[in-house]
C-alpha cells in the first residue's frame, strides 16, 4: 500500500529525516517505534502531508505522489489521527465524526454502523460536547473520525498517551480488528512496547532522524527490539 524511498525532512534549516525507507502491506501492523525526539511524529507528518517532505520517492497504492497538501492525501486515502487528538472541543461528538465526510462524494455522507460498534461509547454521547470527553474517549473519536473517510493508510501517532488501560485494550482490540479485515495498511508510532509488540507484523526503529533497525516479527527478538529503543 505505501512505499517510500530516502525520505528527508527539514524544519527550518535543520534536517530532521535523514533517507527514510518504509513499506506498509495491507492487512498488516507496521509499526516505528524510538525514544522521545527521533523523528517519530516527524515521519507521520510526512506521510500525511501535514509537513511537506523535502525530498524522496513516495507511492500510495501503485501511484506515485508528488508534494501534495494534507486534503489531497487524505482523498487518495490517507487516514491520520496524530498525536493530541485534536478533536474539535465545541462541536458534539457527531459533528466531529461528520468533519471526515470532507474526503467523501455527497452520497457517502453517513456515519456507518461499524464505528459505533467499534466505540459504543462515542454513540452514547452522539449529543455531547468533544471536549467534555475523557482523554481515552477522546482518542476513540479520533480514530473513528478517521475510519469515517474509508482510509487505505491509517496514521496512528502513540494511541495510547495518557489513556486509561481498559481504553488502550479496546483501542488494541480495533486495532487486530482493522488489521484482520485486510483493507487497509496500518503504521502505528508507539512507545508502550508491549502494546506495540503484541500488534505490529513489521518494525522500524528510528534513532536520530535515521532507520537502525527494521525487519518483520519473526526476523526479530523481543530482546533486540528493546535494546535498540532503550536510551
Amino acid at each position: 500500500m505505501l512505499n517510500v524511498k530516502n525520505i528527508n525532512l527539514h524544519y527550518s534549516g535543520s534536517q530532521i529525516l535523514y533517507n527514510i525507507n518504509l513499506t506498509a502491506e495491507v492487512g498488516q501492523v507496521t509499526c516505528v517505534m524510538g525514544t522521545n525526539g527521533v523523528g517519530k511524529t516527524s515521519l507521520l507528518k510526512a506521510l500525511s502531508g501535514t509537513h511537506n517532505r523535502t525530498s524522496g520517492e513516495y507511492e500510495l497504492d501503485g501511484e506515485t505522489i508528488g508534494k501534495v497538501p494534507p486534503h489531497v492525501l487524505a482523498q487518495k486515502g490517507v487516514g491520520y489521527v496524530p498525536q493530541g487528538r485534536d478533536i474539535f472541543p465545541l462541536m458534539t461528538v457527531r459533528e466531529n465524526l461528520e468533519t471526515g465526510f470532507a474526503c467523501l462524494p455527497k452520497s457517502e455522507h453517513m456515519v456507518p454502523d461499524q464505528i459505533f460498534e467499534l466505540f459504543p461509547v462515542l454513540k452514547e454521547m452522539e449529543g455531547r460536547r468533544g471536549g467534555d470527553l475523557s482523554g481515552g474517549q477522546q482518542q476513540q473519536l479520533a480514530i473513528g473520525r478517521a475510519l469515517i473517510a474509508q482510509p487505505k493508510l491509517l496514521l496512528l501517532d502513540e494511541p495510547t498517551e495518557g489513556i486509561q488501560p481498559n481504553i488502550i485494550q479496546q483501542i488494541g482490540r480495533v486495532i487486530e480488528y482493522l488489521r484482520d479485515e485486510g483493507n487497509m495498511a496500518i503504521i502505528l508510532v508507539e512507545q508502550y512496547f508491549s502494546f506495540a509488540y503484541d500488534l505490529a507484523d513489521q518494525f522500524y526503529v528510528l534513532k536520530r532522524g535515521e532507520v537502525s533497525l527494521a525487519g518483520a516479527k519473526s526476523e526479530l527478538t523481543k530482546k533486540e527490539l528493546m535494546r535498540s529503543v532503550s536510551v
